[in-house]
């Protein structure tokens, strides 16, 4: 059950927000400011509070065009924090998705706002919140990684991972046989996986080489198979996953 504040500074438009949030039976209580200010007060209780105290807030519903202080200035503030809110973003503007996305935005919702696609963006959250703690950076790199939900911990094998989706602070571990998401950054397993063969090929996307069956370029754009999915690859990272795959071929 989420503990949300939604913010918006105009009034039909919170209310609207209030109304959906209130009747989705993930979110056990909700909030509204009308402005940047009056939220941040709101979030400093709740920081100040702690993630078990009474003021705690789990996600954080923010418009991003407001007077003085803007979402996206808000949600910078935030990150600073050791142990910050999910932020979900609710604008009627399509320009600021990458910059939400860079701030590890749980997700981007438009106005006006179909009661479907908020109850998508709650389900994200919730399962964020569900996730098992990080496993700390000076673990050696285990065979096996602990997922957790639900209060059942499962071992999912590293070599049986096929791909890896960022999620803000998260990441959601792709197998053959499902998904499981943990609290560790995708920046943090590129890094440890490295030598096993995983390589970046998108900023949302890490990806085990033994598991690409197929390379596709298409009019200057590239894309690999990996199980049943079709994932992108960057410009940025298109010339080194090349030149990695054609290694990988004649040895």
């Amino acid at each position: 059950m989420l503990r949300a504040l939604a913010v918006d500074d105009e009034r039909p438009s919170l209310e609207e927000l209030l109304y959906l949030l209130d009747a989705d039976p993930r979110i056990a209580s909700v909030e509204g400011a009308g402005d940047a200010t009056e939220a941040l007060r709101r979030l400093n209780r709740a920081i100040a509070s702690g993630p078990d105290g009474p003021d705690a807030l789990d996600v954080v519903f923010l418009d991003i065009q407001m007077p003085g202080l803007d979402g996206l200035d808000l949600a910078r503030l935030l990150s600073g924090f050791a142990a910050p809110p999910l932020i979900v973003f609710v604008t009627a503007h399509e320009d600021f998705a990458v910059q939400a996305f860079d701030l590890k935005a749980v997700d981007y919702v438009l106005k006006p706002v179909r009661a479907e696609r908020l109850a998508e963006a709650v389900r994200r959250a919730a399962r964020l919140r569900e996730a098992v703690p990080p496993i700390p950076v000076s673990e050696p790199d285990p065979d096996q990684l602990p997922v957790g939900l639900g209060g059942v911990t499962r071992f999912v094998a590293v070599d049986d991972i096929t791909h890896v989706e960022a999620q803000g602070d998260y990441a959601r571990l792709h197998t053959a046989h499902g998904s499981h998401l943990v609290r560790i950054p995708l920046s943090t397993l590129e890094e440890r996986w490295r030598a096993r063969g995983f390589v970046r090929i998108h900023r949302r996307h890490l990806v085990a080489l033994r598991h690409i069956t197929e390379l596709r370029l298409d009019a200057g754009s590239v894309s690999v198979r990996v199980g049943t999915e079709e994932l992108q690859v960057s410009r940025r990272h298109a010339r080194e996953l090349k030149q990695l795959l054609m290694r990988r071929s004649i040895r």
